[in-house]
């Protein structure tokens, strides 16, 4: 049985996380989307609203399930008896990190491998960090996010920024 996980920050998830996690789902019998609680960043969604969101946008994939973790993604990997961490790599500059991030966990633990899903190319310039800044500026981001985060990103900017 493949189970995997699949980490991120997703402050907000977009439509390349989506992507991906649609990929992985069908590659694997089980996919957990851990959320981490990244003390070093200052997110704009509180976990509760992530795992929420994340969850309404995930409803429909059976074997998708989503958890908040602390610390490192191989231990989260092992405490779900999960054999494949899932990444998702958008341009070549992402690989580099991702790489090495991928050998550190394998030799931590070689049960354990990191499978990697090329972001789908209208994505491929994607990220959360921009979905937030066009959001904030009152641009349309409904191209970058699932509905259910576009509302989300409504209230967080109710100042009349995001129309």
């Amino acid at each position: 049985m493949a189970k995997a996980v699949y980490p991120g920050s997703f402050d907000p998830i977009t439509l390349g996380h989506l992507d991906v996690i649609r990929r992985a789902a069908r590659a694997t019998d089980e996919l957990i989307i851990g959320i981490l609680r990244n003390t070093k960043k200052e997110p704009l969604f509180s976990l509760e609203e992530r795992k929420s969101m994340i969850e309404d946008c995930v409803k429909d994939i059976d074997n998708v399930t989503v958890k908040v973790f602390d610390g490192m993604t191989v231990d989260f990997a092992r405490e779900n008896d999960a054999n494949i961490i899932v990444r998702g790599l958008r341009a070549v500059s992402d690989f580099e990190y991702e790489m090495q991030m991928a050998q550190t966990n394998h030799t931590i633990d070689p049960q354990v491998d990191t499978i990697f899903f090329t972001t789908s190319l209208e994505y491929a310039f994607l990220s959360s960090t921009i979905v937030k800044e066009v959001g904030y500026y009152g641009k349309d981001v409904s191209h970058y996010v699932p509905e259910p985060v576009v509302r989300k990103l409504r209230e967080k900017f109710s100042d009349g920024i995001l129309k």
